[in-house]
């Protein structure tokens, strides 16, 4: 676990892997990565605004958990984005195929699960 971490934190590392893609191809990643940072970033702040601005709702907990759950998923995506970066910059230096992800599919199933339970959370209360 700490190799993988350590690839993140250490470029020249990553740079003396074989041989260097073109450009494009590294500038394409670092987007990427930069989308996922940004929706993590975005994850994280909907967790602090449920958190700061939500009145508290008919169940207990029910808002902490909703924050917890969006701060959790932001801290897992910025993760997640460091990691697949790194992994993409080797294959491509390599001239390997890219790395299969799950986490897309899974991450769509969970926000898509979250989504109808706040509905239901939503209606359940406007109903009160």
């Amino acid at each position: 676990m700490f190799r993988a971490i350590r690839h993140w934190f250490d470029p020249t590392e990553v740079n003396e892997v074989g041989t260097a893609p073109d450009y494009r191809f590294s500038l394409a990643n670092e987007r990427t990565f930069l989308a996922w940072i940004r929706t993590g970033l975005a994850l994280i702040g909907g967790g602090l605004a449920v958190a700061a601005f939500v009145p508290p709702l008919r169940w207990p907990h029910v808002r902490e958990g909703i924050a917890i759950a969006l701060l959790l998923l932001g801290a897992a995506f910025t993760l997640r984005a460091a990691d697949h970066w790194a992994s993409c910059e080797r294959a491509m230096r390599l001239g390997q195929p890219l790395p299969r992800s799950r986490f897309p599919a899974t991450l769509a199933l969970v926000i898509g699960a979250g989504a109808v339970l706040l509905l239901v959370l939503v209606i359940t209360n406007g109903l009160r």
